[in-house]
């Protein structure tokens, strides 16, 4: 194989690597569940239904949007959050697997 095909293909996996990373976590599965839901919410009503504080659900959300399952919307007050196509897909995966 040549050298173009190789760093493509491990590409590839270092970002398969960061979508698993994104959900790898209990708390972070039960995030996308809710936005799955109940899309267009912000951290704080995130971090209030999962019974978690602000920083920590914070750091899960930035985990999953970095996963590319999730995008944030800013309106005037706060930030909004919904799954991606990408996320959508997982979650649908995820229930598969139950």
């Amino acid at each position: 194989m040549d050298k173009d095909k190789v760093e493509k293909k491990e590409k590839s996996y270092y970002e398969l690597e960061r979508i698993i990373k994104g959900v790898a976590n209990h708390r972070r599965i039960e995030i996308l569940e809710m936005l799955g839901k109940k899309p267009e919410m912000s951290v704080a009503e995130i971090a209030e239904k999962v019974k978690s504080n602000f920083k920590t659900t914070s750091d899960h959300i930035r985990k999953i949007a970095v996963a590319g399952l999730l995008m944030k919307r800013s309106d005037s007050k706060s930030v909004r959050h919904k799954l991606t196509k990408r996320g959508e897909f997982i979650l649908k995966f995820l229930r598969m697997l139950e």
